[in-house]
């Protein structure tokens, strides 16, 4: 404040002066003006000062300046150096950010909003081949791998991928994108290779072992046969032989349906027209077979659509989620079993009884292998505990998803929902 009473000064002086040189030679709206004309010269001078100061990028020190641009100056000035601390503070944050991530084992690449370079990390330079100077250019020009290239046009990034790194086939690499901010992604790349490599020879001890019992099994199963069909046997021998008949056949089935996940894992994917008509009618078919005079299951075609896949994983998941349902549910209720497509132009199977349902907290889980929900039951179903886990083995292979809704004493629904682009 006492810097405009300062200005306020000058201005009452230059008036009062004005008006005594006017009392002796008069004139005094002339008086005025050139006070006024001063005035603006002063303030203009004052500006383009500051203005040229500004653009040196406001060196030096005016703030002793006198009245109000004194102000004016020191406020400028404290603005420029709090501004100053920033600039430096951000430095550091982004100078340890790089260094941290320049630290991490995996890689990461933040990708513009037209998937163009504007960061990368040491490993990224390392198992993604690109180098600094690739600042700028679009990733799908580096990585040319298809499914990377599809993955990012997507937009769905929920599920990741894995490809071979561009520099060594021999790496795996799993890549993850997370949008964030104003169109930027973050893209993330974990080596794999190790947990590839653990996976692929579990899944070859499990097809080997399971290969070895076979043979086994077989034998052993016809010896009993043998012993069930002579004369003569004692009854409580018979009644051992019975069971010992029915745990090797348990056993023979459990081997299967590992054989089964062994190859969903591992072989080619097919491609091909599947006619859901005449594949669903010989699965309801055979099913019902099962259930002796019973005739339960209720099939609906409300749609001609078929599915481009592998029809044998298709019959497998299929016949899966039905014998379940025959299984966990009174013998005389009904099965529903519906095939249509969705406005959205995808497709669903749908299995549904009126059972004893499953509850909540087991869902998540129903798909483990070897899985099953500890429920109280008069009498003990058999069954492997892999059926729907062969399910969703073969509905990933086919990009579906399984969807469930259950309500305990109720019943439940299964839903194997394929993308529009399975569609043929």
């Amino acid at each position: 404040m006492g810097r405009w009473k300062r200005e306020i000064g000058i201005v009452m002086a230059l008036v009062v002066a004005a008006l005594l040189l006017s009392f002796f030679i008069g004139h005094l709206r002339d008086m005025l003006l050139v006070v006024a004309l001063f005035l603006l010269v002063r303030q203009s001078m004052a500006v383009d000062e500051l203005e040229q100061w500004l653009s040196q990028g406001a060196l030096g020190d005016n703030r002793a300046r006198k009245g109000i641009w004194g102000d004016i100056y020191y406020h400028l000035w404290k603005i420029k150096k709090t501004e100053k601390k920033r600039k430096k503070k951000l430095s550091r944050m982004v100078d340890q950010f790089r260094k941290s991530t320049d630290a991490l084992p995996d890689a990461a690449v933040v990708l513009g909003e037209y998937a163009e370079i504007e960061w990368s990390n040491k490993a990224a330079r390392e198992v993604l081949g690109l180098k600094k100077s690739d600042k700028g250019q679009r990733i799908p020009n580096l990585i040319r791998a298809p499914q990377f290239i599809e993955y990012l046009k997507s937009y769905d990034y929920r599920q990741k991928i894995c490809i071979a790194s561009p520099v060594n086939d021999g790496i795996i690499l799993q890549i993850s994108i997370v949008p964030y901010g104003a169109g930027l992604r973050l893209l993330l790349a974990q080596d794999v290779t190790q947990i590839k490599n653990m996976e692929r020879m579990r899944t070859d001890f499990v097809a080997n072992v399971s290969h070895e019992l076979r043979t086994p099994l077989t034998v052993l199963k016809g010896y009993l046969e043998t012993l069930l069909e002579m004369d003569n046997v004692p009854a409580s021998y018979a009644r051992s032989f019975a069971n010992m008949a029915t745990q090797t056949e348990r056993m023979q089935n459990l081997v299967d349906d590992l054989l089964l996940l062994a190859r969903l894992e591992t072989k080619a994917k097919k491609a091909e027209t599947v006619v859901m008509r005449d594949l669903l009618s010989q699965i309801c078919k055979e099913s019902d077979l099962l259930e002796k005079d019973e005739r339960r299951i209720e099939l609906s075609m409300a749609t001609d659509v078929n599915v481009l896949g592998d029809a044998q994983e298709l019959q497998s998941a299929f016949t899966n989620l039905l014998v379940n349902a025959l299984k966990y549910s009174p013998a005389t209720s009904p099965v529903k079993v519906s095939w249509q497509q969705n406005p959205d132009g995808s497709l669903c199977l749908e299995v549904e009884d009126f059972g004893e349902g499953i509850a909540p907290a087991d869902i998540p889980r129903i798909t483990e292998r070897f899985y099953r929900a500890d429920v109280k039951r008069g009498h003990k179903i058999s069954g492997t505990g892999l059926g729907l886990a062969i399910v969703k083995h073969v509905l990933v292979r086919h990009d579906a998803k399984l969807e469930v809704d259950s309500e305990l004493g109720k019943g439940s629904r299964f839903r194997c929902i394929f993308p529009a682009q399975r569609a043929c």
